[in-house]
């Protein structure tokens, strides 16, 4: 048996103060002054939260093909040790995740690294080259609930309709997309303005995004109820506002916002450092403050990474010429309840219960409940630490918080009973 002893549990009920019993796989009891007996392990929890664990919508595990930056096995870690219980894998893997065989495989890759439950998402088109629809229904026969060309926006509108008009018929699914407009974002490197000028880059301009977003709630509409919609990594007060008029004419649509929109502008690049290129690019102030109190009133519903690691020769590059991404995980929450400033009741929802809805799993992101299976995280809100690459657990290195002095520390995380975090060491 296992014993939380002595913090604070938060979870959709609210706040209380009691330990938590655990039995093998399940919670037995949660209530104060607990004792499991002789041989229970114990796991401090004194000065901490206990929470359900936190679920990533929007992992980039990177195997197959690019096992220099990752693997799914260094990206389970990172994500333990950042509280997580479950990673949604994005297909833009080489070859791409279009196919059940692939999506078979990164499962049981996630199976053995036995530190997070890994859930592949699929490509809407085949190979992510925008011309033709995966086979859908036998990835969603074979688990997949999550659709995306991440990387890509499916710039067709009629292959975009045809997505949704299929998803709608398949019990659970979500389409999601990568909302730039791509004709507006070619060979462009950060956002349009005037660092960019500056620069003397092209750039990417915010109405790419909402110019998508606008298209796709268009058809949203026209394909009528049933379908499922979510916009991956907002970046745009634009945004924000669409989906809110979405939300409030009953359409079933959600957004996610990643931690750097939270906290970092196109201010950051303008000494061309590529550890600050992402896409879609970081905005500025006017945006950043709107996605905070967007996501402070819950419009926007969910906390994810978009945990993108590169190989260091790779990101180390010029500007134009290095990739976009972003290390996330070992750091999502210090970063949202900290720099973001958004209340500690409400980050945990946007990084655990609400996007395990999203993605359709219900055995993650549960109440902190006798019965329920313990997939929990453990984290110390006061615990200050340096962010220093060297010592993340990812294959890379390539996030814009090095050497940050953040506020709050996974102490441990338990995945179906087991800690796979231990006094923020990884068990596996």
């Amino acid at each position: 048996m296992l014993l939380i002893r002595g913090g604070d549990v938060i979870d959709q009920s609210g706040r209380r103060r009691a330990d938590v019993l655990i039995d093998g796989e399940r919670i037995v009891a949660v209530g104060p002054g607990l004792d499991g007996g002789a041989g229970v392990t114990v796991l401090d929890a004194t000065g901490a939260v206990v929470c359900p664990g936190f679920v990533d919508l929007h992992t980039h595990l990177r195997q197959p093909g690019q096992e220099e930056a990752e693997t799914v096995e260094t990206g389970s870690r990172a994500g333990a040790l950042g509280g997580y219980t479950a990673l949604v894998a994005m297909p833009n893997t080489t070859p791409a995740t279009d196919s059940v065989e692939l999506v078979r495989q990164v499962r049981h890759w996630g199976v053995e690294a036995g530190l997070v439950e890994v859930h592949p998402a699929a490509a809407i088109t085949a190979g992510r080259s925008g011309e033709r629809l995966a086979d859908l229904a036998a990835l969603h026969a074979a688990g997949v609930r999550v659709f995306t060309d991440d990387g890509n926006e499916v710039a067709d509108a009629a292959l975009m309709r045809q997505a949704l008009e299929l998803a709608r018929t398949l019990p659970g699914a979500v389409v999601a997309q990568h909302a730039e407009c791509a004709a507006l974002v070619a060979d462009g490197h950060l956002n349009e303005g005037p660092v960019s000028r500056s620069l003397g880059l092209v750039g990417r301009p915010g109405t790419a995004e909402e110019i998508t977003v606008a298209r796709d709630l268009a058809l949203v509409r026209l394909v009528g109820g049933g379908v499922r919609y979510h916009v991956l990594h907002a970046s745009v007060a634009a945004t924000v506002e669409l989906i809110r008029r979405a939300k409030a004419d009953g359409l079933t649509v959600s957004m996610e916002v990643t931690p750097q929109h939270l906290t970092l502008t196109d201010a950051c690049c303008s000494g061309a450092d590529p550890a600050f290129k992402v896409n879609p690019p970081l905005r500025g102030d006017d945006d950043l403050l709107a996605l905070r109190d967007a996501l402070r009133d819950g419009v926007i519903d969910a906390v994810a990474t978009d945990h993108a690691p590169h190989a260091p020769d790779t990101k180390a590059r010029p500007f134009a010429s290095a990739p976009p991404g972003m290390l996330g995980l070992e750091t999502a929450l210090a970063v949202v309840v900290g720099p973001a400033a958004i209340p500690l009741e409400r980050a945990i929802a946007a990084l655990s219960w609400e996007p395990a809805r999203i993605a359709g799993l219900g055995e993650h992101g549960r109440p902190v409940a006798a019965g329920e299976l313990a997939n929990l995280c453990v984290f110390d809100p006061n615990r200050s630490w340096e962010v220093d690459p060297d010592r993340l657990a990812s294959k890379s290195r390539n996030t814009p918080f090095a050497h940050w002095t953040v506020t709050g520390k996974v102490r441990h995380t338990v995945l179906r009973g087991r800690p796979t975090v231990i006094d923020e060491v990884a068990q596996r």
